[in-house]
């Protein structure tokens, strides 16, 4: 034995013998990655998962990583749950309903059309029935759920010519963001478009699409939607609160240690209140700059939104009849926005509709 390999293997013993634990703090340090559908410049929705990991980061004093990959990096954008449940990944940062055409109770885990704002969502999930039904339903899956952000009620989007009326909505090609509102949009004439974040500002310049719609202001003025759709409409009435999730793969989660589960339940709750905070705090700037750029800000009327519930009553007539999981959910969901929507219609509302007459 040459006298390097003496001084190596000695060195091996030493550290052996003295007990150090080095090696086996590798050993126990945990390595995950994470797939996001959004794309990185949105330091908003993308940078929910940037905030879940450097929590989980410094919760475990760096004992347990984990690498956050942006839309069709490791895989497409709308990809990422088939990523979890497959193994590909740990875990994904996403929207549920982006899987829909899967099983139409994937949209009951974010947002349905005229469906509950971010508050009575949280409290659904929370200390509803919400949380407990959809991981249920996504055990099938090989899955569970934790809640990874809200972006609040969600405008309607851009358009290149204005929504007067129902009639104008016939053969508009619009981007959209899951299977269920294009469902609906389609009973009103809409030809729905599914393209990622990423690709949307582009189809939209060159005329594949008429119109599309994101999130909200501050999200939209960065993506630049403005430069190529003026008529900007609100509300979003089929994302009144949509919570964003993380999925996590049910064998790595089983994996981890008691202290390790608790700081990703830890971690994903500051990301989601750090999620909607952000929005709220900066969704009203980027909408006086764009009313500074002379975008067109315009209500639907009211004849547009009679006539989407209408549709989306009849879409959720017909996931009755096809998925039992959707049945069973729905029901539950529905009982409880009835209680929300009476209790804010006192407080909360009356509150809110007189602020907003007020000049402060």
């Amino acid at each position: 034995m040459d006298r390097r390999s003496i001084i190596k293997h000695a060195g091996i013993a030493s550290v052996l013998a003295a007990g150090v634990a080095p090696a086996v703090h590798a050993q126990a340090a945990v390595r995950w990655r994470l797939a996001s559908s959004f794309p990185k410049p949105l330091d908003t929705i993308y940078g929910g998962a940037e905030v879940f990991a450097n929590a989980v980061k410094a919760m475990s004093g760096g004992k347990f990583e984990i690498s956050v990959h942006a839309g069709g990096e490791l895989m497409p954008a709308m990809g990422v749950a088939d990523g979890v449940q497959q193994g590909s990944v740990e875990m994904c940062h996403t929207v549920p309903y982006y899987f829909y055409g899967k099983n139409p109770a994937f949209a009951l885990g974010s947002a349905i059309p005229f469906g509950m704002n971010s508050r009575q969502m949280n409290a659904w999930m929370m200390h509803g029935n919400g949380r407990k039904l959809m991981d249920e339903f996504y055990a099938g899956y090989g899955m569970l759920s934790f809640a990874g952000g809200n972006t609040g009620t969600q405008m309607g989007g851009w358009y290149r010519k204005e929504i007067k009326s129902v009639a104008d909505l016939k053969g508009l090609k619009m981007r959209l963001g899951g299977g269920l509102v294009g469902e609906v949009m389609t009973k009103l004439g809409v030809v729905p478009q599914s393209l990622p974040g990423g690709e949307i500002y582009q189809a939209l310049e060159k005329g594949t699409i008429d119109a599309a719609e994101w999130v909200g202001p501050y999200d939209d003025q960065k993506l630049g939607f403005n430069k190529v759709a003026p008529h900007y409409y609100y509300p979003g009435w089929w994302e009144g609160g949509p919570e964003v999730d993380f999925f996590v793969n049910q064998k790595a989660y089983d994996a981890l240690s008691a202290e390790n589960k608790a700081i990703i339940q830890a971690a994903s709750s500051h990301a989601a209140v750090d999620m909607l905070a952000k929005y709220d705090a900066r969704n009203p700037v980027a909408l006086k700059q764009l009313i500074g750029a002379k975008i067109k800000l315009l209500p639907f009327t009211k004849d547009v939104l009679d006539a989407s519930f209408k549709a989306s009553q009849e879409v959720y007539a017909a996931n009755d009849a096809k998925s039992p999981e959707w049945k069973k959910i729905y029901a539950d969901f529905r009982a409880f926005q009835r209680d929300q929507v009476a209790w804010f219609r006192v407080a909360e509302g009356r509150f809110d509709s007189y602020m907003q007459t007020v000049k402060l």
